[in-house]
């Protein structure tokens, strides 16, 4: 199966496009499509036919149909929003497209047309409070959840009830998580087999586990662990997160150490151990794994390069292989297995 990166290039206006080697994860340049107002944040669907853009400078979302072919972008539709979008994502069925607004103060829900394009207004505009920073929702797609930075927002996860069929939002009770640790808490992932989800902590520079509640759809917290060596001291914040399919190890990026924290996981209990960091390029804000969890791949947002890495499949390792030019400003990274 062919693989493709996505890269928002927030600096140039556009997304570019590459093809992904499966047997050496090597990138090679396939096309670029113009986005002006600055493409921040990038979302693929469910069956992989539709991609979300939106866009900082001027707040629109886009959505985009892939050529199953070559991954090549077709703009289908677009719509203005009240403010920039710092986060889109689908829904699990690929209905809707979820959004959280960091100075906004708010999260959306827009309709997804038949044809995977968005243009009307939202269903939700529902205020909540500075620092929104993602938004997801469940495996059963029953919850949704929006993690709040500390300082500039409230220090908490937002719970919700999600309604599928309608794209309704409805405050969980109780309406928020909020540890006690000044953490800030920023984006999440959920572990493909277990009832629990992992939260990187942008003020505290940690990762936070939380057990999910299947019944009422809220969380807990279970643990806190730094993403920092011993002694460091210098400004530093924490960004993306994400958890291979295997469950077996997770990887949060340092912005300021510029780094890739990595984690083994317990399989059985969730439980994290620090296992160390690699070095990568200049404020790693956005990353993704690559073809069957083979391959890292992390974006310099000040260097405008990519790192890549190839994951010791063993111990969850990475040792760095090349550095590819990008362009300015890259905010996000996204890849697609095509059917081919």
């Amino acid at each position: 199966m062919p693989y493709y990166m996505y890269v928002a290039l927030q600096g140039d206006d556009k997304i570019s496009v590459h093809s992904i080697d499966p047997q050496t994860g090597k990138l090679t340049p396939q096309g670029e499509t113009d986005l002006p107002g600055g493409p921040f944040t990038l979302a693929i669907s469910p069956d992989r036919r539709f991609l979300y853009a939106g866009c900082q400078e001027t707040p629109q979302l886009y959505s985009f149909q892939i050529d199953q072919a070559n991954a090549a972008l077709t703009q289908n539709g677009n719509v203005p929003l009240e403010a920039w979008p710092v986060y889109v994502n689908t829904d699990r069925k690929g209905k809707f497209v979820l959004s959280a607004y960091y100075q906004g103060a708010h999260v959306a829900v827009h309709p997804i047309g038949d044809d995977g394009s968005v243009g009307g207004p939202p269903i939700e505009w529902l205020a909540t409070a500075t620092g929104a920073h993602a938004m997801q929702t469940d495996a059963t797609n029953s919850y949704a959840f929006v993690p709040h930075i500390a300082g500039n927002g409230p220090n908490a996860v937002y719970q919700f009830r999600f309604d599928e069929n309608t794209g309704r939002l409805t405050p969980n009770s109780p309406a928020m998580v909020e540890p006690e640790e000044y953490l800030g808490p920023r984006h999440f992932c959920f572990h493909p087999s277990l009832d629990v989800l992992y939260f990187s902590n942008e003020q505290d520079c940690s990762v936070s586990g939380y057990r999910l509640d299947t019944a009422t759809g809220t969380l807990s917290l279970f643990q806190t662990v730094t993403t920092l060596p011993e002694g460091y001291t210098e400004r530093n914040t924490c960004s993306q997160i994400q958890v291979s399919a295997s469950g077996r190890f997770l990887y949060a990026p340092n912005r300021g150490h510029d780094s890739i924290a990595c984690f083994s996981v317990n399989t059985a209990t969730g439980e994290l151990t620090a296992t160390g960091r690699v070095a990568s390029e200049a404020r790693p804000n956005a990353f993704s794994l690559g073809p069957q969890d083979k391959f890292l791949y992390s974006a310099g947002q000040d260097s405008g390069r990519m790192a890549t890495f190839s994951v010791n499949q063993d111990t969850g390792e990475l040792i760095p292989l090349e550095v590819y030019p990008l362009g300015n400003t890259p905010s996000w990274v996204s890849i697609i297995e095509l059917q081919g």
